[in-house]
């Protein structure tokens, strides 16, 4: 990516998270927690993309300068719109609902990344057959595992926040 690509993304990345917090109606302290899973999904990310270029299931044209390894630290940290719906899943439907997420996510992770490559062939390329999907389905579901983890350490369980449904409540109805 270039320099100008990551301000781009880091700018719509910005007010996705922007338009999460106020539609889910986001604390600060879970606003925090997301941001925080963000971030320690993009230092996994990156430990993925090594693994996955050592592996030789892809290559990813990543320039690991300082600047823009922070930049793209950055950019993944602003994705904590993503953090901010999975906590709101968790919180009406529980782990059930965040097993689903990580079925859609190993279902649309594939076509989506590739999708990219070839939008921007330029970031880099999936070496042919069935590995770079595992590979990259995996990485999705490690991803968000790893996000939504810090961002339940920061934030507590999703189940303790106020707009939490109660059974009780909900058997009152």
């Amino acid at each position: 990516m270039t320099e100008q690509q990551l301000h781009f993304f880091s700018a719509l990345a910005l007010a996705m998270s922007i338009a999460a917090a106020l539609l889910t109606r986001a604390t600060l302290r879970r606003i925090a927690g997301a941001t925080a899973g963000a971030g320690a999904a993009g230092v996994v990310l990156l430990g993925v993309v090594t693994l996955g270029e050592r592996a030789r299931v892809w290559h990813m044209a990543i320039d690991w300068r300082p600047y823009m390894l922070a930049l793209l630290l950055i950019n993944v940290a602003l994705c904590a719109y993503v953090f901010l719906i999975t906590w709101r899943i968790a919180r009406r439907f529980g782990w059930r609902g965040l097993v689903i997420v990580g079925f859609g996510a190993v279902i649309i992770g594939p076509p989506r990344d590739y999708w990219y490559m070839s939008r921007f062939p330029e970031w880099g390329y999936y070496v042919p057959g069935f590995a770079p999907v595992i590979a990259i389905s995996v990485a999705y579901v490690t991803l968000i595992m790893v996000g939504h983890g810090v961002m339940r350490l920061v934030a507590g369980p999703a189940r303790n926040d106020p707009l939490a449904r109660r059974a009780w409540a909900a058997a009152k109805r």
